[in-house]
């Protein structure tokens, strides 16, 4: 068996059933690699058909697990929407602990696992329930927007959930229903800025970060150009705000995939994390894709070694207390509820360019 000791034999059977992988993640997996990772994939996917399991793949999940045994794969809540919808009974999350919980919350039926229970987020972890709270009394009357990548029980203090993709039409769309001018939206303090610079709301911010994100630099960029002056240059808006003002384009991860599949750029720069690029470039194979990346290392937490044990022994099982689950499922199905957005998710690089203050708590 695998279990954490032998690993288990690649055979010409498993080459055979894994070279369409193979071909996928050829550029980014050495063969010594494969000689590991090709046979636990086989097996995942067996144990998968045995249980009525499906595993969610985040975007920055290495390429081995994205593709080799991802059922769902994309940003945090369309995993989430994805595993709802899947007569899977048993779902792991290849992400992190906040996004299981949100599968959690719009699947209570279904066990939802996770491989390593340390795999954890800086943002997500930058605020507590009992923080939301406080800032209500604080700013009474006042809409709360709360981004996904939070915990289920800040969820459970929120009006209304967003992504990066829909930030902007959600605060628009709070503070109309609210009929107010300003509205809280927590915890990312780089998208809330960025979301300010796209609205004539006013926000209200926490300092919270995500660590991959705010490491890069314009500096970053700056020698990028200098050495692929035609690359073009996309960043999450996870960033700050001189990084977006710096790029080509800005949006959400599933809107940088839609924009090099579209464009199909000779060479591009993604501001966002490593295993992005991977991934997409699988898709994109007359694109070159060019550094900085920062890495996640929660996310790097989760591998197809852990994926297996989850599965074996369906361990690490992820709850949520009752009354946190409705309610923060209020809060995710209101923004479900909403109407696709008119436009597609990007960030005005024109308005992101003037600068907006918001009220920092």
């Amino acid at each position: 068996m695998a279990d954490g000791f032998a690993p288990l034999a690649f055979t010409a059977d498993i080459e055979a059933e894994t070279a369409a992988v193979w071909d996928k993640v050829k550029h980014h997996v050495t063969p010594m690699e494969w000689r590991l990772h090709a046979p636990l994939i086989v097996e995942i996917n067996r144990l998968k058909r045995e249980k009525n399991a499906a595993i969610l793949a985040h975007n920055y999940m290495t390429p081995d697990i994205f593709h080799g045994v991802g059922d769902f794969v994309g940003d945090s809540l369309a995993l989430a929407k994805e595993a709802a919808k899947s007569d899977a009974k048993i779902i792991v999350q290849a992400g992190v602990h906040f996004m299981a919980e949100t599968s959690k919350v719009l699947s209570p039926d279904k066990k939802i696992l996770i491989p390593d229970l340390l795999a954890g987020c800086s943002l997500a972890s930058s605020i507590t329930g009992a923080d939301v709270r406080l800032i209500k009394q604080r700013h009474p009357g006042v809409p709360v927007v709360t981004y996904v990548n939070t915990t289920a029980d800040v969820k459970a203090e929120t009006d209304i959930c967003c992504t990066s993709a829909n930030a902007v039409q959600v605060v628009e769309w709070a503070a109309k229903e609210w009929g107010t001018g300003k509205v809280i939206l927590i915890p990312d303090e780089f998208l809330a800025r960025n979301v300010a610079r796209q609205t004539d709301v006013k926000i209200i911010a926490w300092a919270g970060h995500c660590e991959v994100h705010k490491r890069f630099t314009v500096q970053d960029i700056a020698d990028m150009r200098a050495a692929w002056p035609g690359a073009e240059v996309l960043a999450h808006p996870e960033c700050p705000a001189e990084i977006l003002e710096a790029s080509d384009f800005a949006g959400s991860t599933a809107a940088m995939n839609d924009y090099v599949a579209a464009r199909k750029p000779a060479q591009v720069v993604l501001i966002t994390e490593c295993s992005m690029a991977s991934n997409v470039q699988a898709e994109s194979p007359g694109t070159q894709f060019i550094g900085p990346c920062n890495m996640c290392p929660h996310m790097k937490r989760i591998t197809l070694q852990n994926i297996y044990d989850a599965l074996v022994h369906e361990q690490y099982e992820v709850t949520v207390d009752a009354d946190i689950l409705d309610r923060a499922r209020q809060a995710v199905q209101r923004m479900i509820d909403l109407p696709p957005p008119a436009a597609p998710a990007r960030y005005d690089l024109v308005k992101a360019r003037h600068h907006v203050d918001v009220e920092l708590i």
